[in-house]
């Protein structure tokens, strides 16, 4: 089965270099008509120039495909609703939202600034938050619609020196967790994914011979995958050089000591309490429906 993108419209943020435009890219290819945003900023979110949401956008006309830039920040509410603006003044509907758009400042906590942490929050958290919510009443008048959030290894599982980036990047999973319930009716998916991949965000972070095994365009097949016609609903797939696996929230079946519980028992039962020998998947998320 071929998986089209024909007759849709999508919108990619960040998608100037790196994940996005590889995204952005691979979603044209499949007849997708694709707004390609990016700030042009910096690594830390400052400055910014349209050079390189248009040099996508000629990339995706020399190929024959359909894409207009947008230079709007994620993180400006008037930004994010520029870009559905810009695909509904163009194409009249939006199939597709990529929320790919991000910034670094990694400190450990004891250095970082309040302004680094609230910055990059604004840009993963916020800017999902309000690219998804400017596009949320079009994907219900249509009662379609497919939304990606961008986690990360470190929103998962955490890394030094990345508090404000961890922080966000879960963010986005608790975002997407109740996005799921509430578009469900009409018939919009939100998922997210979880890529490791050679981009301008990690290349002071890994050795050379680790990043030239994580190309970019290895995480958008899985992408693409979760933003299609038959995507599930509240998944999270992680992505890295060629491999891919579920991430998820589990609990365990836990251990019922009474209402009268004291803190000593709970130190007695410690070990019983966390034993994860028998996992079940929580939420809504049922394994055997993907």
């Amino acid at each position: 089965m071929t998986v089209s993108f024909a007759d849709q419209v999508a919108i990619v943020t960040g998608a100037g270099g790196g994940l996005g435009r590889c995204h952005a890219l691979e979603l044209a290819r499949r007849g997708a008509k694709v707004v390609v945003n990016d700030l042009g900023g910096a690594m830390d979110g400052s400055g910014g120039s349209s050079a390189a949401a248009e040099a996508v956008v000629a990339e995706i006309k020399a190929m024959g495909g359909e894409a207009l830039a947008n230079g709007g920040s994620v993180s400006d509410r008037a930004g994010a609703q520029s870009m559905v603006d810009d695909a509904m003044n163009a194409w009249g509907r939006v199939d597709v939202l990529i929320n790919n758009a991000g910034i670094l400042r990694d400190k450990s906590f004891s250095k970082m600034t309040l302004d680094d942490f609230d910055m990059v929050v604004n840009v993963h958290l916020l800017g999902a938050a309000y690219c998804s919510h400017a596009v949320w009443p079009v994907m219900r008048e249509q009662n379609y619609g497919r939304i990606l959030m961008t986690t990360s290894p470190t929103g998962l599982y955490g890394n030094f020196g990345q508090t404000n980036y961890g922080a966000a990047k879960l963010g986005q999973v608790g975002l997407m967790n109740s996005l799921k319930i509430e578009g469900a009716k009409n018939n919009i998916h939100t998922n997210t994914i979880a890529p490791v991949a050679a981009t301008r965000m990690t290349e002071n972070l890994m050795p050379d011979e680790v990043l030239q095994k994580l190309g970019p365009e290895l995480v958008t097949p899985a992408a693409l995958f979760l933003v299609s016609t038959d995507a599930p609903n509240g998944v999270i797939l992680q992505a890295q050089g060629g491999t891919f696996s579920l991430a998820g929230i589990f609990e365990n079946d836990g251990v019922n000591i009474g209402v009268d519980a004291t803190v000593e028992d709970i130190a007695a039962n410690y070990e019983t309490i966390v034993d994860m020998s028998a996992l079940k998947p929580r939420g809504m998320l049922q394994l055997n429906s993907m």
